[in-house]
C-alpha cells in the first residue's frame, strides 16, 4: 500500500488514477510514500523522510525545493505540455486584448451613463480612443519554443501572422512539430528588433530571471506589445514600466497582477489563468499521477526535472533494485560487486545520470537480502537504495 499525501485540490481523474486498493490519497498523511501538489508552497512544509517522490500537476516547480530533494535521492515530477493548449489560448486571447483595446473599451462602456440616446453619443465620440490594430502581417516573437511556445506560433501563424522563434534548446520532437514557416532568430535581442508583438514561454530560472530586461527593451521595435504568460520574474517589471512610461512599448499583457501594474491602461494583468481550465487541471493531475505511480510501482522514471529519464521493462520474476547516487565514479562497479557477492545474477541494468546525480536501476534473479540493501546504501555517495519486489 503506497500512501500520497496530497496538497491543493487534486482533480479527481488524476486521483482515481490510483487503484484504492494499492494506494491511499489524502490530505492528512503523516508518513507519505509521495507528495502530490499544485500551487502549495513545499519550502514551507517539512517533508517526511518517508517521501520517495513528488509531483507537481503543472509545468513549473518554484513551489518546490528541488534542490533539497535531490540531495536526498527524491525525484521531482512534472507535467510538461499537459497545459499547454490552455496557455497556448490565453496567449492568443492576449494578443486580441492588446490588438483591439478591448479591456479599456470595455471599462469604458461599463462606466457610461444616462439614457441610451446619451450613451450611443457618447460611445461615437468616445470609440476613437480603442482604435487597434489587426494581427495578419504582424509580427511575433515567440521566446521559448517548448510545449506551449510551439504552439502559440503554430496558432499565430493560422491567423496570418509572420512569427519568428528562438530557442536554443529547442528538441528534436518539438522541431517537428513547429510550422516550418516559423522563422529562427539567432538571439533574444534579434527577435526583439525583428517582432511588434513579443511573448516569452521560457521557465524561470537563473538563466531567464529577468530575461527582458531594460537593454533588451531599448533594442525592441517603437510599440511593441510584450506579452507574459510565464512567470512573473522571467519579465523584469521595472524595465518594464520604464519602457512604457516613455512610449517605447505599447502595451504589456500578463499573468501576474502587482501594485506597480495596477491603474494603468497600458497594462492588462489577468489573474494567472493561465492554466486555470478544467481541462489543463485534470491533464496535469492525470500525467503526475500516472508518473508518480509508475515510479513508486516499477521505478521507472518520466518528466523529473532533477533526474535523468530512465524506463525500463520489467525482467524476470526477482526483485528489483533502484539506487540513487551522487554521479561519481565506479558507482556501478560497487553495486555490481555487492550483488555478485550475495550470489545475485543480473538479469537486466539500466544506469543513467543527469547533473551531479545518477540513477541505476538493476533487475535479479531472485530476492535481494536486506544485507545486500544495506551495504549499498553505506557506500559513500549513494543517496537512497530501494528494492521493489
Amino acid at each position: 500500500m503506497f500512501r500520497i499525501l496530497t496538497f491543493n485540490n487534486i482533480s479527481v481523474k488524476g486521483l482515481e488514477r490510483f487503484p484504492r486498493d494499492h494506494f491511499e490519497t489524502s490530505s492528512d498523511i503523516a508518513h507519505p510514500d509521495a507528495i502530490m501538489l499544485r500551487s502549495h508552497q513545499l519550502q514551507e512544509s517539512e517533508v517526511a523522510d518517508t517521501v520517495l517522490a513528488v509531483g507537481r500537476a503543472g509545468a513549473g516547480v518554484n513551489n518546490i525545493p528541488v534542490e533539497a530533494m535531490s540531495r536526498r535521492g527524491v525525484p521531482v515530477f512534472n507535467a510538461p505540455g499537459a497545459n499547454a493548449n490552455a496557455v497556448k489560448e490565453l496567449t492568443i486571447a492576449g494578443l486580441f486584448l492588446a490588438a483591439r483595446n478591448i479591456c479599456q473599451a470595455w471599462d469604458f462602456a461599463r462606466a457610461l451613463e444616462g439614457s441610451d440616446q446619451q450613451i450611443s453619443a457618447k460611445v461615437e465620440a468616445g470609440k476613437k480612443r480603442f482604435t487597434g490594430f489587426e494581427l495578419p502581417g504582424r509580427t511575433l516573437g515567440v521566446i521559448g519554443l517548448g510545449a506551449i511556445g510551439v504552439e502559440v506560433a503554430n496558432a499565430a501563424m493560422a491567423l496570418g501572422m509572420k512569427v519568428v522563434g528562438y530557442d536554443p534548446q529547442i528538441t528534436v520532437h518539438r522541431a517537428w512539430q513547429l510550422s516550418s514557416q516559423v522563422e529562427q532568430a539567432h538571439s533574444v535581442d534579434e527577435l526583439m528588433s525583428r517582432a511588434d508583438m513579443v511573448t516569452v514561454h521560457a521557465p524561470l530560472n537563473a538563466a531567464t530571471r529577468g530575461l527582458l530586461n531594460g537593454s533588451r527593451l531599448a533594442s525592441a521595435r517603437p510599440g511593441l506589445t510584450v506579452l507574459n504568460f510565464a512567470r512573473a520574474e522571467v519579465v523584469d517589471e521595472q524595465a518594464i514600466l520604464e519602457a512604457l512610461d516613455r512610449g517605447h512599448l505599447r502595451a504589456y499583457i500578463c499573468d501576474f497582477p502587482s501594485n506597480a501594474l495596477k491603474g494603468r491602461d497600458d497594462v492588462i494583468a489577468l489573474p494567472h489563468l493561465g492554466a486555470s481550465t478544467v481541462e489543463a487541471q485534470e491533464n496535469c493531475a492525470v500525467m503526475v499521477a500516472d508518473q508518480l505511480r509508475e515510479y513508486l510501482e516499477t521505478g521507472n522514471i518520466r518528466n523529473a526535472v532533477n533526474f535523468p529519464e530512465v524506463v525500463m521493462p520489467r525482467g524476470g520474476k526477482g526483485n528489483r533494485l533502484c539506487v540513487v547516487n551522487a554521479n561519481v565514479p565506479n558507482m556501478l562497479g560497487r553495486i555490481s560487486t555487492a550483488l555478485a557477492e550475495a550470489g545475485l545474477n543480473i538479469d537486466d541494468m539500466y544506469n543513467k545520470s543527469y547533473e551531479e546525480l545518477a540513477y541505476t536501476v538493476v533487475d535479479v534473479e531472485g530476492t535481494i537480502p536486506e544485507s545486500v540493501v544495506q551495504a549499498i546504501a553505506e557506500v559513500e555517495g549513494v543517496l537512497r537504495v530501494r528494492v521493489i519486489e
